[in-house]
């Protein structure tokens, strides 16, 4: 814990990045993840006003203190109640609690947001570290209530797109499996009869002698849903190690579409190019 008292009036950013010489990137991570205090409550916007006598404390380590990537995410589309991002494979979509010094798609969009204030803030939905694509994002709290219950109703529909290994026997199929937590592999989940009820349908894109391209459509939103489901059908994702895919230099899931209706009532439908390597490891 480090502390200090404030002699002038100022966003609290730029005093702690001025006072303590850290980076405005790595401030705005301490702030999004609850380790700043002022006067012994909480603060989390960047833009919070600190006057002269104000007491700040910073939870963190001093071996922390290293320089955090900016981070620059492509915005598809944005209007005054939510923006819609492409997250690139390797970037977070939010903190999960505990201290991590890098850029999130949280920390990249809460200049945008009003109100939230949390290291969760705007998210309405989450894709893996290692899965690229579209993420819908709100910017206030009304909106992201409207636009988490579209996921809830099921009323988001969600397409991705995989390389997996080998040609699913049925070229279009539904995998209906439950998924629970692996209790052997805590980090993983499998199917088992006491999980949670989970449907994937999919589409073989293209294919060649080792790999294909399919189409996943999610009908729940299960956590490794889609590496689980095609792990078990015996074509797991190519990169993915964590459920036996081949090495590679990705994981091969993509979020390629998104469809829903936004909170100001029109209905939407986003879509993120696929990489051009997926097309090229299933290419003949």
């Amino acid at each position: 814990m480090q502390s200090f008292e404030v002699d002038e009036t100022k966003r609290i950013d730029a005093v702690i990045a001025t006072t303590k010489q850290l980076s405005r990137s790595f401030v705005n991570v301490l702030l999004d993840q609850g380790k700043v205090s002022v006067n012994g409550v909480a603060v989390y916007k960047p833009s919070f006003k600190v006057k002269a006598g104000d007491h700040i404390e910073l939870d963190y380590a001093a071996e922390a203190e290293k320089e955090i990537p900016e981070i620059d995410l492509e915005i598809l589309y944005e209007d005054d109640d939510c923006l819609v991002v492409i997250k690139p494979e390797g970037v977070l979509t939010h903190s999960k609690g505990a201290f991590n010094p890098e850029a999130t798609v949280s920390t990249f969009i809460r200049p945008y947001t009003k109100g939230m204030e949390d290291n969760r803030g705007g998210i309405v939905h989450r894709l893996d570290r290692v899965t690229s694509g579209l993420l819908i994002c709100a910017k206030h709290e009304k909106a992201l209530q409207w636009l988490q219950k579209q996921f809830a109703d099921r009323n988001a529909h969600k397409v991705y797109v995989a390389v997996v290994k080998g040609t699913p026997a049925q070229a279009e199929a539904v995998i209906d499996m439950p998924i629970e937590r692996n209790p052997k592999k805590p980090q993983t989940f499998r199917v088992g009869p006491n999980g949670k009820p989970s449907v994937t349908r999919y589409k073989v894109l293209a294919n060649n002698e080792t790999h294909s391209l399919v189409e996943l459509h999610p009908k729940t939103g299960r956590t490794h849903q889609l590496r689980v489901h095609l792990h078990q059908i015996g074509h797991p994702i190519l990169g993915d190690t964590l459920y036996e895919g081949e090495p590679a230099d990705r994981v091969y899931l993509h979020a390629a579409s998104l469809k829903l209706t936004l909170p100001n009532g029109k209905k939407q439908r986003f879509e993120a190019p696929i990489p051009s390597t997926f097309n090229q490891k299933a290419a003949v």
